[in-house]
C-alpha cells in the first residue's frame, strides 16, 4: 500500500473515532440542552423537570430548556428522544409509563432496553389510597371488606389509563382479592372532583391536589403504596403495615438519553443531577409538590426500571389488562 493511501485510511479512521467520542478538553455542555417532558405544562413531571433544568442551567452556564411533548401515553416524547442525535443535547425526563407500556405490550417504535441510556437519578410520586370523609371506611381492612362485599367491587378514580395509579389499583385488587373497577379521568384534579361528589369509592393517586380537602376534613387518607412511609404525608401508614406488603406502586420520573451518548457526559449528568436533587431547597420544593427525590447511581436507576418492568409484566399477565 502506498504511503498516501495509508495516510488517507488512517485519517478516516481517526475521524470516525473522534465523531463518536467527546474531544479531549471539550466542555459539556457547550450550547443549550433540551430536556423533553412527556406531559403538558403544570403537572408534577413538568414541575420537577423545570426544577432540575434550572439547577443544571445555573451549574453549567448553559440553558436546559424543558420541551413539553405529551401524547400517546408518553410514547411521543420517548420516541423523539430515542431517535435524537446521541450528543448529550437531547435528554428525556421519563415517567412511569416508560416501563408500564413496555410491560403491557403496547406497540412502541423504540426499545426501552436498547435505544436509551439510563442516566438517573429519579424522583417518586407516592400513591395514596384516599376515600371521601363521609365513608365509613377507616382502614385498608375496612376498604377490602367493603370491596369484597359490594356488587361489582370497588370503584377507583384514576388520572389516566396506563398510569402508575391505574396499575397500582389493579395490583391492590389482586393482592386483596377483590374486583377493582377503574374510571379514568384527565389528571388528579378531575379524579378528586368525582371522589368529593361521592361517585367513586376511592382514588389511588398523588396526594397534592387532595391535601386542602384532607385538611378540611372532606377526604380521608388510608394508606400509601410505598415501601416506607412518605415524607409527603407521613401520617399515612403503608399497605404493608396494614397487612398487604405486595401493594407497592408509584409515579416516577427519571433522566435518560438516547443510546450512544458519550459515557463521560452521562457520568457528568448523573453526578450533577444527583447534586441538584440533594440540595435541601430543591428537595423541600419537591416534597411540597408531592414528590420524593432519589439520588442514585446510573446502575441503581437502571435496576429500578427493570424491577418496574418485571412487576407490571407479572400483573398484566395475571389480570389480562389491555392498554392501547
Amino acid at each position: 500500500m502506498d504511503r498516501t493511501r495509508r495516510h488517507l485510511i488512517l485519517a478516516a479512521g481517526a475521524g470516525a473515532l473522534s465523531s463518536s467520542f467527546p474531544a479531549l478538553g471539550q466542555t459539556y455542555p457547550a450550547r443549550p440542552v433540551k430536556l423533553v417532558s412527556p406531559y403538558g405544562p403544570g403537572g408534577s413531571n413538568d414541575f420537577s423537570a423545570r426544577l432540575l433544568a434550572q439547577s443544571l442551567s445555573q451549574k453549567y452556564g448553559q440553558q436546559f430548556v424543558v420541551e413539553n411533548k405529551p401524547g400517546a401515553g408518553n410514547r411521543v416524547a420517548n420516541e423523539q428522544v430515542a431517535r435524537a442525535t446521541p450528543d448529550g443535547y437531547t435528554l428525556l425526563w421519563a415517567a412511569a409509563p416508560f416501563a408500564i407500556n413496555s410491560a403491557s405490550g403496547v406497540p412502541e417504535r423504540y426499545d426501552i432496553h436498547k435505544d436509551f441510556v439510563r442516566i438517573g437519578p429519579h424522583v417518586v410520586g407516592p400513591i395514596f389510597l384516599i376515600v371521601n370523609a363521609q365513608s365509613p371506611v377507616r382502614s385498608v381492612a375496612d376498604f377490602v371488606r367493603m370491596a369484597r362485599e359490594k356488587p361489582g367491587g370497588a370503584t377507583f378514580a384514576s388520572p389516566g389509563a396506563g398510569s402508575g395509579p391505574h396499575l397500582t389499583g389493579e395490583l391492590f385488587g389482586v393482592e386483596a382479592k377483590f374486583k377493582p373497577t377503574t374510571v379514568h379521568f384527565r389528571g388528579d384534579s378531575t379524579a378528586y372532583t368525582e371522589l368529593l361528589a361521592g361517585r367513586v369509592d376511592a382514588t389511588l393517586t398523588a396526594i397534592t391536589t387532595a391535601l386542602p380537602y384532607v385538611k378540611a376534613g372532606k377526604l380521608r387518607v388510608l394508606a400509601v403504596a410505598s415501601e416506607q412511609r412518605s415524607p409527603v404525608f407521613p401520617d399515612a401508614p403503608t399497605f404493608a403495615e396494614q397487612g398487604f406488603p405486595g401493594v407497592v406502586g408509584y409515579g416516577w420520573f427519571g433522566l435518560l438519553a438516547p443510546a450512544g451518548v458519550p459515557a463521560a457526559y452521562a457520568k457528568q449528568l448523573n453526578r450533577d443531577a444527583n447534586a441538584a436533587l440533594s440540595d435541601p431547597q430543591i428537595a423541600n420544593k419537591l416534597v411540597e409538590f408531592g414528590l420524593q427525590p432519589h439520588p442514585e447511581s446510573s446502575e441503581a436507576f437502571s435496576a429500578f426500571i427493570d424491577r418496574e418492568v418485571q412487576k407490571w409484566t407479572a400483573l398484566v399477565r395475571k389480570t389480562g389488562i389491555v392498554l392501547e
